[in-house]
C-alpha cells in the first residue's frame, strides 16, 4: 500500500467523521430547541427558520453521503434563511439601510441558485447529447 492511498483513505475517514459530527451536532441542537419551544410554549417565526436551518444542513449532510457531493444549492438556501432569520430577529432595532443590505444579499444568493440550477441543467442536456452522439457512432 503506497503513502497516497493511506493519506487517502484518511482524509476519506476524516471528511466522514466531520460530517458525522456536523448531523450530530445539528441533532443535538435541533433537540435543544425543540425543548425550549415547548418550555416557553411559544413558536416565532425565527424559530421556525431555524429548524429550516437545522432540516437544511442535515438534508446537506445526507446528501453527501448519498452522492458524495455537496449539491452548491444547498449552502445558498441554508445561507438565505439565515440571512433572512437575521432580519427578522434584529428588524426593530437595526437600520433601514442594513435590511435593505440583508434583502440584496438574500437576491444575490437567489439569483446564484438560480444560475447554478440552469448549469446543472445545461450539463445534464450536454451529457445526454454527448450519449446520444455516441450511440450513434455506433454501427447497426
Amino acid at each position: 500500500m503506497n503513502d497516497s492511498n493511506i493519506v487517502q483513505k484518511f482524509i476519506w475517514f476524516s471528511e466522514r467523521a466531520i460530517l458525522l459530527s456536523i448531523a450530530l451536532a445539528t441533532l443535538f441542537a435541533t433537540a435543544s430547541e425543540i425543548i425550549r419551544i415547548i418550555d416557553v410554549q411559544e413558536v416565532n417565526l425565527s424559530d421556525l427558520f431555524l429548524l429550516f436551518i437545522y432540516a437544511e444542513v442535515l438534508g446537506m449532510v445526507a446528501s453527501f453521503y448519498a452522492n458524495n457531493r455537496i449539491p452548491v444549492t444547498l449552502p445558498l438556501i441554508i445561507a438565505m434563511t439565515a440571512l433572512t432569520r437575521m432580519i427578522i430577529l434584529q428588524s426593530k432595532d437595526l437600520n433601514a439601510i442594513n435590511i435593505i443590505y440583508e434583502a440584496t444579499g438574500i437576491l444575490i444568493l437567489a439569483i446564484s441558485a438560480y444560475i447554478m440550477t440552469l448549469k446543472d441543467k445545461i450539463s445534464l442536456k450536454k451529457l445526454l447529447l454527448r450519449e446520444k452522439i455516441d450511440e450513434s457512432d455506433i454501427p447497426d
